[in-house]
């Protein structure tokens, strides 16, 4: 469902020479530096900021967006989150907190002209602990917000991986990579190799290493290590960083804006936590990918796509379709998942 001629006309756009790309100065309490942002299509009505995963990892594994939301007419912004990729990288561990990262999304917002008649803010993994942060203190500039593959409880989710991740791997390989952490080994190449055989090709993306889409494995090789280790741990088995106690499930029901929540069935993270994360919410909905994981963007794609453009078009289907106004359809609901799962 395209949007019409006007997607592609960027004529008047500030930022037409560049491509869409602009670099936006981004203040802090000691210096002022530049994140990375990237337009793609003009839509004045559905407008998506993108908050990548990591923390410190990067835009480019949104690339295949590229794929669905033209044709849907959706405005969208890849965005390098300062220490990532295009955007600067500054060696200031002070950086690295929650509340700083929450500031740093409100002034893009501002300098991309972003506010409640459009703005759906989408984030995936970190992002989505940035984006539950974003909603509960500047809920009044969303029109929408999606939470990607992320729970709201970083507890509930080193006890998922402890008690349904970790038991059914090879016990003598888990015992290895607990024990490559311990002793500060995890820059090692076996240990990467351990994650990658026996847990990332389950949980992560269910495809084998070397089929990895590019711009995931870009997006990987690019993780900036000296924020991603101390607000992560080392590995997406569970969390072991400064997030580790991070926990806004009690939080939830103030965040009224409509909220889609997408959680995948061979996740990192607990689809049926997810679920109840969509109920939480007011006006929360619940998408489900039965063949995805944590990047199931890629490995359940169409369920995926199909779900967030239906998410982020629904007032404009409404509206060409002269609906009345309804807001359960933006309530509590369940993408059916196979078999009665």
């Amino acid at each position: 469902m395209q949007y019409g001629p006007d997607y592609l006309d960027y004529s008047g756009r500030d930022d037409t020479l560049s491509g869409g790309v602009r670099t936006i100065p981004v203040s802090t309490a000691n210096a002022t530096y530049k994140v990375w942002t990237k337009r793609v299509g003009n839509n004045p009505a559905t407008k998506l900021l993108l908050l990548h995963g990591g923390p410190a990892a990067t835009h480019e594994y949104f690339e295949c967006f590229d794929s669905y939301l033209p044709a849907a007419g959706v405005e969208y912004y890849y965005y390098d989150q300062l220490g990532s990729a295009y955007s600067d990288q500054p060696e200031d561990p002070a950086l690295w907190e929650i509340d700083r990262f929450v500031d740093e999304v409100e002034q893009v917002r501002q300098a991309l002209g972003l506010d409640a008649d459009n703005f759906f803010l989408l984030g995936h993994s970190w992002g989505g602990v940035l984006a539950i942060e974003y909603a509960l203190r500047h809920q009044q500039h969303l029109k929408g917000l999606v939470i990607s593959n992320m729970m709201s409880s970083i507890p509930a989710y080193n006890r998922y991986a402890e008690s349904v991740l970790m038991p059914p791997m090879d016990q003598r390989v888990l015992a290895e990579i607990k024990g490559m952490e311990a002793t500060g080994q995890t820059s090692d190449p076996r240990y990467a190799e351990l994650l990658n055989e026996h847990h990332y090709v389950h949980h992560v993306l269910r495809m084998p290493v070397e089929q990895w889409p590019d711009p995931v494995v870009r997006a990987f090789a690019h993780i900036n290590q000296s924020i991603y280790v101390p607000m992560q741990g080392p590995s997406e088995l569970g969390a072991s960083g400064k997030l580790v106690d991070w926990d806004r499930s009690a939080d939830l029901h103030n965040i009224e804006v409509p909220t889609l929540v997408i959680g995948a069935q061979h996740d990192t993270m607990d689809p049926a936590h997810m679920e109840e994360m969509a109920s939480a919410f007011p006006r929360g909905t619940y998408l489900h990918c039965p063949t995805g994981s944590h990047m199931a963007m890629y490995d359940d794609q169409q369920t995926y796509m199909n779900g967030l453009v239906d998410f982020l078009t629904f007032d404009r289907r409404r509206q060409s379709n002269q609906e009345e106004s309804d807001d359960r359809a933006f309530g509590p609901t369940t993408v059916p998942k196979p078999n009665g799962e």
